[in-house]
């Protein structure tokens, strides 16, 4: 038996016992070397040539990350590794830096936990870093710290050993800075990364060394030895006396939670049904024995097997044959075959049990995000709040009419792929709309579609997503019925900020129906609402919110949800651009039904109260809001002029600017409609002297002088009426 069978054996074996599972993540900014590294981790496993490792990028086994050198999906591997005589699995989820694809490192954080948080020595704590260390935190995954290429450090930056230590240090600070900044506050002290507990470890993944304080004493190695062997170009024997894979595992298992540990406090943050109830005891404690509980973090598509949900069993087992319910779904669906991942390749097993991630076939209702269960009365797990939307679309077609049904199909395939891809498929006009998180998100989506999926497309130059909102009160404004028996009085006004904050990190729970009426309340007032209108709330759609302040309205309960429903629907479609809305709170005052049902039925009710919504919106000084993008340009000081004219070319604004060495990184912030093709231009104007990164910076509201066009511009191109209605469209 080869040592690689041998591993899978083991595994095999190990996965019924949970204390010797450590699910972990590798997380970074963008090209800090995560995939390298969890290649090395992969070939001191014994899962892949170790001649090969760092160069094949084993975990990119997409041909567009091969192509790009990035990495585009989350890929996992599960490997085993011995300490002190006892073996251990790690299952290892390989996450992506770039900012488009920021989605998948937030699905991967709830199926981990904890996490190896990479950065390089030269760059330090970058953008990237910071949003991934928040979306470990935010979902209760410990960090700890590799510093990567150290080499580098020493070979072309020529710092002195001093020197390479205070770097350390402020690498160091900042982590655990931003750690105290996001963890829970009983975990800001406990998470923090220290040296001297060897819960930070130093090295290069490309050279497949490492050192930590506690190989340092067991092995006599010095922070000296490392300078002297990178100093003299013989990191190989460095890498045979202080191999990469064990110092990181050693530090995985000594510092990151087993999965009963973690299970332990972590079910309570993510999952928020009775603690005493069956299921709840089973999830707490990692019981194998108990009701099946799977939550799908990742869904991709094998030509031969189909759909491929991958996840985390947080109780019970699975097994080839199982009859499970996706929660919310209708019926049972039987699954075909289990395995665990190791990379590209599916190994399959004959079950998979609590404590482990699972590669599961047949359960074809399931998307990334789904709550999977032997108890089709389980409460679902927390939804995955993302931490942007989608801000750039595209209009899709195929390129051969036969394609159509087909295209349909695949759009429907990448929207259940790719949660943070929106799909829209507009019946009326025939058009099939893709948005993204950025210009390459989408393009490797249209790569998907033609390469993958086998459809030929063309596509419309990447197109800006607005937001509509308002800036002052308006109303009450009267929408009557088609039949004019029935009445609403709504008023609207801008939502607390503070509110808009709790939806964004997932405080308050978006779902269709407000489970606990009073505990939101309760935190609405904490925002800053009133207590009125903080116990009327009847319903939360994006970042808006209806609430009810009528008094003594009769039949109001028998016309609920279909005020929910014109709430919705205004909600989703606004009155001057028809894009989604953001930011306001909608206020039913009052409202005069008529008594008999038939004469109140959803033909009557939801025409009127969206036209009173609209109408209201109008009268409240409507705004355009349009989504911004965070700029980070690290350039050389003779560049500056360039880079500063082309920023201000795109209507950007210079926030801060920082001096280090002869580098200068400024900070700014840009509409994401000017930021087209800025990837070339800056190029072309410094010789590909700079190095630049985004992040998305939310929706601001667009200059005056530019709303007439834009709103003009959209609705050309959703083939309405360049001129938007008036208010007097909405008066009946």
């Amino acid at each position: 038996m080869g040592r690689r069978e041998e591993m899978i054996k083991k595994a095999t074996e190990i996965m019924h016992d949970p204390t010797r599972i450590h699910n972990i993540g590798i997380a970074a900014h963008i090209d800090h070397g995560k995939t390298t590294l969890s290649d090395n981790l992969l070939a001191g496993a014994g899962m892949m040539s170790e001649e090969l490792a760092g160069k094949q990028l084993v975990l990119d086994f997409d041909e567009q990350e091969q192509a790009r050198g990035i990495t585009i999906n989350a890929a996992s591997v599960s490997m085993v590794h011995e300490l002190e005589g006892k073996e251990y699995l790690i299952n290892l989820i390989d996450t992506p830096g770039h900012v488009d694809f920021g989605g998948d490192v937030t699905r991967a954080m709830r199926a981990v936990d904890g996490c190896v948080i990479v950065v390089c020595a030269v760059e330090g704590a970058m953008p990237q870093t910071e949003t991934v260390v928040r979306q470990a935190l935010k979902e209760k995954v410990k960090p700890v710290l590799f510093i990567n290429k150290v080499d580098r450090l020493i070979n072309e930056l020529q710092v002195t050993p001093k020197q390479m230590q205070e770097r350390f240090i402020k690498i160091i600070k900042n982590v655990n800075e931003l750690i105290r900044k996001m963890a829970p506050k009983e975990l800001k002290d406990e998470w923090q990364v220290k040296v001297e507990d060897g819960s930070v470890a130093f090295g290069s993944a490309y050279y497949n060394w490492a050192i930590s304080i506690p190989f340092m004493k067991k092995s006599g190695i010095t922070f000296n030895d490392i300078y002297n062997y990178c100093k003299n170009n013989d990191q190989k024997s460095l890498a045979k006396k202080a191999p990469l894979h064990r110092v990181l595992l050693n530090m995985v298992i000594r510092h990151l939670p087993n999965a009963v540990t973690a299970q332990n406090y972590r079910i309570p943050h993510i999952w928020h049904g009775d603690p005493e109830s069956k299921i709840g005891k089973a999830m707490v404690s990692t019981d194998e024995n108990g009701p099946l509980t799977l939550m799908i973090t990742k869904i991709t598509t094998d030509p031969h097997a189909g759909d491929i949900a991958a996840g985390r069993v947080f109780s019970g087992r699975i097994r080839k044959g199982d009859m499970v319910k996706v929660i919310g779904q209708p019926g049972l669906e039987r699954v075909q075959q289990v395995g665990f991942f190791v990379g590209q390749e599916r190994v399959p097993v004959d079950e998979v049990v609590a404590g482990n991630i699972a590669a599961v076939t047949g359960i074809k209702s399931a998307v990334a995000g789904s709550t999977v269960s032997s108890d089709e009365n389980m409460e679902p797990f927390e939804k995955i709040v993302h931490y942007s939307d989608p801000v750039i679309t595209k209009a899709i077609e195929a390129k051969h009419m036969k394609d159509l049904p087909k295209l349909v199909d695949v759009l429907r395939q990448i929207a259940k792929e790719d949660p943070s891809i929106e799909v829209t498929i507009n019946q009326e006009t025939g058009e099939h709309l893709i948005s993204g998180m950025g210009e390459l998100h989408l393009e490797v989506t249209e790569y998907k579609i033609e390469h993958y999926k086998g459809v030929e497309i063309k596509s419309s130059p990447p197109i800006v997503v607005y937001r509509e909102s308002v800036s002052a009160q308006g109303g009450p404004f009267e929408g009557k019925s088609p039949n004019k028996h029935n009445k609403f009085y709504i008023e609207v006004e801008p939502l607390e900020p503070e509110v808009i904050d709790k939806i964004k990190s997932g405080e308050i729970d978006i779902g269709t129906r407000i489970k606990d009426k009073k505990g939101l309340a309760k935190i609405l007032q904490d925002a800053g609402m009133n207590k009125e209108e903080a116990k009327g709330v009847y319903a939360i759609e994006g970042m808006n919110l209806l609430t009810n302040v009528s008094k003594g309205v009769q039949y109001l309960f028998e016309t609920r949800e279909l005020i929910i429903e014109a709430f919705r629907e205004a909600m989703n479609r606004a009155p001057l651009t028809e894009e989604p809305v953001y930011g306001v709170k909608v206020k039913l005052v009052d409202a005069k039904l008529h008594e008999d049902s038939i004469h109140r039925g959803p033909a009557q009710v939801i025409p009127a109260v969206r036209s009173a919504i609209y109408g209201a919106m109008l009268e409240a000084k409507p705004i355009i809001l349009e989504p911004k993008q965070k700029v980070f340009i690290d350039v050389p000081m003779d560049l500056m002029g360039a880079v500063n004219r082309e920023l201000m070319q795109r209507r950007a604004e210079i926030l801060d600017m920082e001096q280090t060495g002869d580098m200068t990184r400024i900070i700014g912030k840009a509409p994401v409609a000017e930021m087209f093709g800025f990837s070339s231009a800056i190029r072309s104007v410094t010789g590909g002297r700079v190095l630049w990164s985004t992040e998305n910076a939310g929706f601001e509201p667009l200059p005056k002088e530019l709303e007439a066009e834009v709103i003009e511009k959209v609705r050309t191109r959703k083939g309405l009426n360049p001129k938007p209605p008036t208010i007097d469209k909405y008066r009946s």
